[in-house]
């Protein structure tokens, strides 16, 4: 039982283990502890993802899907071994699960695996696995053919080590997603006692390190989703001297109102450039232009359009309100 680690915290305690780390953007601040608790932590749980490809299966698990909002985990585990970190906090992973195998993580004291679950999400004696474990997706599509390369079984290993070394925990805090809940299956594909066995050898050794590519530091300037936002609102809003303002009125308008309009104007110039190329054509399937007289033709209505989208920018009185 433990206070969940910091955002730089876990970063740290990664790349010690000699993990390969990649920060999606927004991951520091990318949770669900708004709907529920975040710790006690008590361990990490193992999943597969049933997907494939990197970057497709990193925004799954950010976004989330309909009925299940991301972050469905705190990092992808890829087929390369590079761990991609997405979010920091309560995630949408575990759900509910049996309590017999929490306590049993809790103490540590299980034999080759934790008590047979006989609890699910929804089941009435079920405890929320979401405010108690970190949780890694492990890249694979779980049928127990897709194979699980050396590289991403050694990231697993060292991912679970280096939560496990931080924390004071020994190697049976670490479960499989199929220990917790008497409805699920995962991970499919390697055993979790044998994985327990390997995480507890490093963690009676030193941390090694591996020699990845360093990966990149998260930017300390960047801004999270929220200040983004904010920024974006705040630029919406910035008030601006309209040219075409009525006497007599305020000649400020919202940024807003501008891009509004301005994209209006386009809109209608695209609907006529449509319309012109239209006709053209009729008149070409008549027989009385041939190809290079179509094309000037349109051309010559293109920039007609486009200077009259100009000088309406510069010198039409309408006001964008109006």
């Amino acid at each position: 039982m433990a206070i969940p680690l910091t955002a730089d915290r876990l970063l740290a305690a990664l790349r010690a283990e000699g993990v390969t780390v990649v920060e999606h953007f927004g991951w520091r601040t990318h949770s669900r502890n708004h709907v529920g608790g975040w710790g006690p932590v008590n361990g990490v749980m193992i999943h597969h993802t049933v997907s494939s490809g990197t970057a497709s299966s990193v925004e799954l698990c950010y976004d989330g899907y309909a009925g299940l909002p991301g972050p469905l985990c705190h990092g992808v585990i890829a087929k390369d071994g590079t761990v991609h970190l997405v979010g920091n906090g309560r995630a949408n992973h575990a759900g509910g699960g049996d309590p017999s195998v929490l306590a049993a993580v809790v103490d540590e004291r299980y034999g080759t695996r934790p008590p047979t679950p006989h609890q699910h999400q929804g089941s009435a004696g079920a405890v929320d696995g979401n405010a108690h474990f970190y949780g890694f997706e492990c890249i694979n599509l779980g049928d127990g053919k897709d194979p699980w390369p050396p590289e991403q079984l050694d990231a697993i290993e060292r991912v679970s080590a280096a939560i496990c070394r931080a924390h004071g925990w020994g190697a049976k805090s670490v479960i499989g997603h199929l220990e917790w809940s008497d409805w699920k299956s995962d991970p499919r594909g390697f055993g979790m006692p044998g994985l327990r066995d390997r995480v507890q050898a490093r963690l009676a050794a030193a941390p090694t390190k591996t020699t990845p590519v360093p990966a990149p530091e998260e930017d300390p300037m960047a801004l999270t989703d929220a200040d983004a936002r904010k920024v974006a609102d705040a630029v919406w809003a910035t008030p601006l001297v309209s040219p075409t303002a009525p006497p007599g009125t305020s000649p400020l308008r919202t940024a807003g109102t501008f891009l509004r309009w301005g994209d209006q104007h386009t809109v209608d110039i695209l609907a006529r450039i449509g319309a012109l190329s239209a006709a053209v054509t009729a008149l070409a399937e008549v027989g009385g232009l041939d190809a290079s007289e179509i094309q000037a033709a349109a051309e010559a209505g293109a920039r007609a359009a486009l200077a009259e989208l100009g000088d309406r920018l510069t010198t039409d009185r309408t006001d964008p309100l109006s």
